[in-house]
This record gives structure tokens, sequence and C-alpha cells, in this order.
């Protein structure tokens, strides 16, 4: 029975990005967490004449490597129908997680300075805002894949 849920699970093409997406999204916030706790101690760092907070540097180490995690994944196992170069898809892949990176470093700000949020849960909270944009995104921009390339496939099966 549960063989036979993962399975069709594993069919769905929005269930693959989830589990991508979700991998780099426990890399991320494990990382982000992690660089809290134990690494950046004080609350606030000095980098190249810029003063950033602890949560800002932890976000960005951790996010590219989620990010890394997450395109891996996202070629892999979710869009690997993709007929685009590997390299160019990187490309792509990248400069939307640039967007995405300040896009969730403006959500975050928002939480924790507007809002007053505990910056370990003002982290998820930018990232699952996100989300639904980025599948779209990844799809058509980073793979080039059209949005309607999921249902001719599963018709054509």
């Amino acid at each position: 029975m549960v063989n036979k849920v993962w399975k069709k699970i594993l069919k769905n093409e929005v269930a693959r990005f989830i589990l991508s997406a979700g991998a780099g999204f426990l890399v991320d916030v494990g990382l982000y967490s992690f660089f809290l706790d134990h690494i950046l101690t004080q609350n606030a760092y000095e980098i190249l004449n810029a003063k950033v907070t602890n949560y800002q540097l932890a976000f960005t180490v951790s996010f590219f490597l989620g990010v890394l995690v997450n395109f891996l994944m996202t070629k892999y196992v979710v869009f690997s129908a993709s007929k685009l170069a590997p390299f160019k898809q990187f490309l792509r892949f990248f400069s939307v997680a640039i967007v995405g990176y300040f896009a969730n470093l403006g959500v975050i700000e928002f939480l924790v300075k507007d809002l007053h949020m505990n910056p370990y849960i003002a982290r998820p909270s930018a990232a699952l805002s996100l989300f639904f944009a980025s599948f779209f995104i990844h799809k058509v921009f980073s793979f080039s894949l059209s949005l309607r390339h999921h249902a001719v496939h599963a018709d054509n099966k």
C-alpha cells in the first residue's frame, strides 16, 4: 500500500518538486540554525565595511548551499526531460536563485525588523511564502519546459 502511494507521488511532477525543494529547504534551514547556534555567535559582523547581522550572514551561506542541493535534485528528479545544456540550466537556476535570495531576504527583514518575528521562524516563513512562484519559474525558465509539458507527457504514457 505504502509503495503504491509512494510510486504515485513520484510520478507527479509537482510532488517531486516539493520533495526536491524540501530537501534544499532542509539543508538551508538546518544550516541556518546551525550557523546561528554554533558559528555566528555575535549579533553582527563587519564585512567589507558593512554591518551584517548574524541572521543575514547565516541566511546567505545556508541559502546558497540549499540552492545547490535543490538544483541537483530538480535537474535529475523533477525536470530530467529538459534538453537544455546542464551549464545553461545551472546558470538559469542560479539567476532565479539570486532573485529568490533578495526576495527571501526582503521578507525576512520585514518579518524580523517590522513584525519582530524570531529569525528562526522568519526564515521558513519567507521560504514558504515564495515556494509556488519558484516551481513555475524553474519549470519554464530554468529548464525550458512549457507549462503544458506535464499534461502532454502524462497523456503519452
